[in-house]
C-alpha cells in the first residue's frame, strides 16, 4: 500500500473554465466602471441626466432643424430676420458651410488652379502612409522623400513656376495655410529640438550658454510675441530693398517657438534614460554622435512620445494665431466669411466655429490615436 503520507500530483492540466457569470457580461463592465461605489453612482446618474437633457436638444439643432441647403441668408433666417424659416426656429446653417466650402479648404487660390493643392494632398498621403505603417520596407527612402524631395515638390506646385502660374501666397488660405505651417514646423522642429536638448547638455560652455538663452528667452514669451517679432521685426534686420515673405514669417516664428518647446522635452527624456546605457555605449569605444544616434535618442525619444504628441497637438491649434500676422488659416478664414452680407444670419457664425472646431478635432483626436499605437508597437520593455 503507498505511504499515507504519499501526495498525488495530477499528470493532466484541467480545461480552462469560462469565468463565473457575475463577473463578465455588461452588467458586470457597468457595476465595476459606473456603479462600484456611491460616489460613482452618483456621477452616473447625473452624466446620464445631463446627457439625456442635452443630446437631444444638439441632435435637433445640428442635424434635424439644420438647413442643409440654399444660396444665401433667406434660407437660414426667420421672416423677422429676412429670411423664409418659421418664427423662433434656430438650427444649423450648414447650408453656409456647403456654399464656402472651397474657400475655407482653399482660401482665394484660382479655382483653375486648384488641382495643385489636391495632388499635394494626393503626393503626402502617399508618401506618410507607408512611413507610418511599420511593417513597410525601406523607410530611409520613405523618409528623403517625406522630407525633402516632397517640400520641394509641394513648393512649386502650390506656388508656380516651371511652366504653371504663380499663385503668391498672399492668396493661399484656409486649410491648406493650416496643414502647411504644421508640416514645415513638425518637420523643423523635431531635430531642431534634439540639438538644441543635446547643446543644453553639452559638456561646452558656450554651447550650453548659447542654447539655455535662445529656450529660455522663446519659452518666456507667448506665440503671439514670437509671431509679432518675425512679422514686424525680421524684415529690419533684411539689407535695403529685401523683403520676406508673410506666410516664410510666420512659419518660421511658429517653428522657432515649437522648436523650444520640443529642446525641453527631449532633454526629460535624455534624463530619463539609465545612466548605465551612457556608460556600456562608451565601454564600447562608440563615439559621442554614434552612442546618441544609435543608444540614447532611440530610448529617450520612445520614452516622450506622448510629450511630441502634446506639443505637436498644442502647436497645431495654435496656428490659428497667424490670423495676426495677416494670413488666414482655417479658423481665420471661417471667421473672416462671417462679414459676408449674403450670409449674415444669427446661427451662421456659429456654425462656422463648430466646422472649425470639427476639423480640428480630427486632425489632433488622429494625431493622439496615432501615437497610440506608436506607443503600442515600441513598448517591448517588459515583452518576451
Amino acid at each position: 500500500m503507498p505511504n499515507a503520507n504519499q501526495s498525488f500530483v495530477s499528470k493532466t492540466l484541467l480545461s480552462q473554465q469560462p469565468a463565473p457569470a457575475s463577473e463578465r457580461g455588461v452588467w458586470h463592465w457597468m457595476r465595476k466602471n459606473l456603479f462600484a461605489t456611491p460616489k460613482d453612482v452618483v456621477l452616473t446618474v447625473l452624466a446620464i441626466v445631463f446627457l439625456v437633457w442635452a443630446i437631444p436638444q444638439l441632435v435637433d439643432w445640428l442635424f434635424i432643424k439644420a438647413v442643409w441647403s440654399g444660396t444665401d441668408r433667406t434660407f437660414c433666417a426667420t421672416p423677422a430676420q429676412g429670411g423664409t424659416q418659421p418664427e423662433g426656429w434656430s438650427g444649423a446653417c450648414w447650408a453656409f458651410v456647403r456654399a464656402k466650402f472651397v474657400v475655407f479648404m482653399f482660401g482665394l487660390f484660382p479655382p483653375d488652379e486648384r488641382w495643385r493643392p489636391v495632388l499635394v494632398v494626393i503626393l503626402t498621403i502617399l508618401t506618410f502612409v507607408p512611413l507610418m505603417i511599420p511593417s513597410v520596407p525601406r523607410k530611409g527612402m520613405t523618409l528623403l522623400l517625406a522630407f525633402i524631395v516632397l517640400p520641394v515638390v509641394s513648393f512649386f506646385l502650390l506656388h508656380g513656376g516651371f511652366g504653371l502660374e504663380v499663385v503668391g501666397t498672399e492668396r493661399w488660405g484656409g486649410l491648406m495655410v493650416t496643414l502647411v505651417i504644421a508640416f514645415v514646423a513638425i518637420a523643423v522642429s523635431f531635430p531642431c529640438g534634439i540639438v538644441l536638448a543635446l547643446g543644453r547638455r553639452s559638456k561646452m560652455p558656450v554651447v550650453r550658454m548659447l542654447c539655455v538663452i535662445f529656450i529660455e528667452v522663446i519659452r518666456g514669451v507667448p506665440l503671439i510675441t514670437v509671431l509679432f517679432m518675425a512679422s514686424y521685426m525680421l524684415p529690419l534686420f533684411m539689407p535695403q530693398g529685401w523683403t520676406v515673405d508673410k506666410l516664410l514669417r510666420a512659419v518660421v516664428g511658429v517653428a522657432i517657438f515649437t522648436s523650444a518647446y520640443m529642446a525641453e522635452v527631449f532633454r526629460g527624456g535624455l534624463q530619463a534614460v539609465p545612466k548605465g546605457q551612457f556608460e556600456g555605449a562608451d565601454s564600447l569605444g562608440l563615439s559621442y554622435w554614434q552612442k546618441m544616434r544609435l543608444i540614447v535618442l532611440p530610448q529617450a525619444i520612445k520614452l516622450v512620445i506622448p510629450s511630441i504628441v502634446n506639443s505637436y497637438i498644442s502647436m497645431f491649434k495654435d496656428t490659428s494665431l497667424v490670423a495676426i500676422v495677416g494670413m488666414f488659416d482655417l479658423l481665420g478664414i471661417v471667421r473672416q466669411n462671417f462679414s459676408d452680407a449674403n450670409w449674415a444670419t444669427a446661427v451662421t457664425p456659429v456654425t462656422g466655429l463648430i466646422f472649425a472646431g470639427f476639423i480640428f478635432w480630427l486632425f489632433c483626436f488622429g494625431m493622439s490615436r496615432y501615437s497610440g499605437f506608436v506607443e503600442r508597437h515600441l513598448d517591448t520593455g517588459h515583452k518576451r
